[in-house]
């Protein structure tokens, strides 16, 4: 082995392996020929199972990562003339390699944010063009769910920056990398966070909540992503066996496997952040909503904790940093981590 099956760390939720349901899922998807590039019954059960979830006007497209679903989708929404408006700590702004602005073309405006969320004033006054032709012309509004900080939008918050988006003509879209995280958080169905409170367009991770390679790209209202079947296909996200895909993203959504695996993750991100919070030195920085726990930590507990565990400084002087869990950590894992911070 080129490394142990039984360890798990805090460093991210990609660094997790894939749910044992999700590889019975290839393995069964596996063997004889069927049709390609979408044109399978995969593909279609998808599409009916994503609709269960978010209403039968729903339209879907999977794709292979997510900063492809950004591209994706981003291209879809925003005309060659057009910006995006999201916040300065926003995954297509910071973690992307710039592939919005290189591969689409767009223009994105980053405005600074409180604990990762966009406000519907931050959104009016970016969303105001002053200078005419010489100015991007705002067009669509890109969220993350949950935030990049960890933290959750209500379905009263995301409703209130759809209304302040259509009223400008603007679009809502949705980074649902880990919308699954959202939703278990808030006890809801994906649905009353997305189609019900006005989003447009939702991207639904699988990655980082069991699969191998798996997102699906969801266009909840007619038209706002016009042609994202040719963008797609552009842009190097068709996946010519996509049994393959959508088979993994079956294994979690067409059953409640997606939930449990979500709510396993904000589980024990939760008892670490409360492990934590009683330690000398230890401040939370974050509210803990979702899977991520951000924590202002002494230099001589993480030095102690990294000779065992991987996470990531978050600023860089490495006081604080980030730790994440995943579908697969336990509270066994929680618990050593928090004894050898303990000291």
């Amino acid at each position: 082995m080129l490394h142990d099956p039984d360890h798990r760390d805090f460093a991210s939720d990609n660094h997790a392996g894939v749910h044992p349901q999700v590889l019975k899922a290839l393995v069964e998807a596996n063997g004889g020929h069927v049709h390609s590039y979408g044109d399978d019954p995969y593909t279609a059960r998808l599409a009916e199972v994503m609709a269960d979830h978010f209403g039968p006007q729903a339209r879907t497209y999977p794709v292979f990562n997510g900063t492809g679903a950004n591209v994706v989708a981003l291209s879809a929404m925003t005309p060659r003339w057009g910006s995006v408006i999201t916040v300065d700590t926003a995954h297509a702004h910071t973690d992307e390699a710039g592939a919005p602005e290189r591969v689409a073309g767009l223009k994105l405006l980053a405005v600074p944010a409180d604990e990762g969320k966009l406000t519907p004033g931050a959104l009016a006054e970016a969303a105001t063009v002053t200078r005419g032709v010489h100015h991007p012309q705002p067009s669509t509004v890109a969220i993350s769910q949950s935030t990049e900080l960890g933290t959750v939008y209500t379905p009263e918050e995301t409703a209130a920056l759809a209304e302040t988006a259509h009223s400008r003509g603007l679009r809502l879209y949705v980074d649902g990398a880990r919308v699954a995280n959202a939703a278990a958080h808030l006890g809801l169905p994906l649905r009353a966070l997305t189609t019900d409170v006005g989003v447009d367009v939702v991207t639904v991770g699988g990655t980082k909540n069991g699969a191998f390679a798996a997102e699906a790209l969801v266009v909840l209202t007619p038209g706002s992503a016009d042609g994202v079947e040719h963008v797609r296909k552009m842009d190097a996200q068709l996946s010519s066996k996509s049994r393959f895909t959508c088979a993994q993203m079956l294994a979690l959504y067409g059953t409640d496997l997606w939930l449990d695996c979500a709510r396993q993750a904000n589980t024990t991100a939760t008892r670490l952040a409360e492990g934590l919070a009683r330690l000398p030195g230890v401040r939370i920085t974050m509210p803990v909503q979702a899977n991520a726990v951000f924590a202002e930590i002494p230099p001589a507990t993480t030095a102690r904790l990294r000779e065992h565990w991987a996470f990531y400084d978050w600023t860089p002087d490495g006081h604080e940093v980030r730790l994440m869990c995943a579908w697969d950590t336990t509270n066994a894992d929680v618990d050593d981590f928090l004894a050898v911070a303990a000291g």
